[in-house]
């Protein structure tokens, strides 16, 4: 993956202070896959694997941070991209990340994805392994969830 440091420095360096700090390294998973056969908002749907730190390490999370909209970075939620997960409060972004295996606009801002149309924060993208993106948005889920049926732990996660 490439971080964006430069259009979304913010939200770069609070995704950096997670790696830094070893809290993705056995202590988080991709748990979630949303994609048309199992997708709940019909009017705009998505295609993405979400992961984030696992329930038993939620006390070592930082604050939240501000929201860096896609209309601020120029960064959009194109193949490929990472982007920062959001509670309903659109500065809530802490561990939770996200990576889109479509062209998603309703993502950025303005789209309405989420009620308030401020989207999610776009920081990064995938430079190789989609083929490993792909296989885990494919694996089984639990029916009406979007749950892995089997989480995928991330092992470690380093700057280069």
């Amino acid at each position: 993956m490439k971080v964006d440091t430069v259009h979304a420095p913010a939200t770069s360096t609070n995704f950096l202070k997670y790696v830094d700090a070893g809290l993705y390294d056995g202590k988080s998973s991709f748990y979630r896959s949303v994609r048309p056969d199992d997708e709940t908002n019909k009017t705009n749907p998505i295609n993405v694997i979400d992961g984030d730190i696992d329930g038993d390490h939620a006390q070592d999370k930082f604050p939240p941070i501000p929201l860096e909209r896609t209309s601020v970075t120029g960064l959009h939620h194109v193949t490929g991209t990472i982007s920062m997960g959001r509670e309903k409060d659109a500065d809530s972004a802490q561990s939770e990340i996200f990576v889109c295996l479509a062209d998603t606009p309703s993502l950025d801002f303005g789209g309405m994805r989420n009620p308030d149309g401020q989207g999610f924060a776009a920081f990064g993208k995938v430079v190789s392994g989609m083929d490993v993106v792909k296989k885990i948005w494919q694996a089984p889920v639990q029916p009406g969830k979007q749950r892995l049926v089997t989480a995928v732990r991330i092992i470690k996660v380093h700057r280069e």
